[in-house]
């Protein structure tokens, strides 16, 4: 009877590790920006210092809710953003990290300003400028009602 109380308890511990984390965009604002140069394209990017809150979901498996937008399918390029693509970031309403790049398993035919939750493996990007400060690997996701 104790080994089966046992194997329920780790059974039940183990799924709690694996299961992905909620997270919202205000647990992504914790950032600061420094204009730091970048001799390879002669200009100053924003740089990205990482406070401890969001260093620790580096490498977890986390789940986020906002706008999907379809920018390029054709390159794979899909960002998920706080706000609708009207008032994003690009559009300069917003900060580097208000927005996601998203890197799908299988490309979902989500509509631009839907409101989407992926999940995926968080990576925190501070050096290369061709990539966001917030990349979700191994993506998926389902339309929010």
């Amino acid at each position: 009877m104790k080994n089966k109380i046992s194997l329920i308890i780790i059974l039940l511990f183990s799924g709690l590790c694996l299961s992905q984390q909620k997270i919202t965009w205000n647990d992504l604002s914790k950032v600061n920006f420094t204009d730091k140069y970048f001799p390879d394209y002669d200009e100053y990017y924003m740089y990205p210092t990482f406070l401890s809150s969001v260093k620790v979901l580096a490498g977890k498996q986390i789940t986020i809710t906002g706008y999907f937008l379809n920018i390029a399918p054709e390159e794979n390029l899909y960002i998920l953003s706080k706000t609708p693509m009207s008032s994003c970031f690009f559009c300069g309403q917003g900060d580097p990290n208000t927005v996601i790049e998203v890197q799908f398993k299988n490309p979902p035919h989500f509509k631009t300003d839907a409101i989407v939750s992926l999940t995926g493996t968080l990576t925190l990007n501070r050096d290369d400028v061709e990539h966001f400060i917030f990349i979700l690997k191994n993506s998926n996701g389902q339309l929010v009602n």
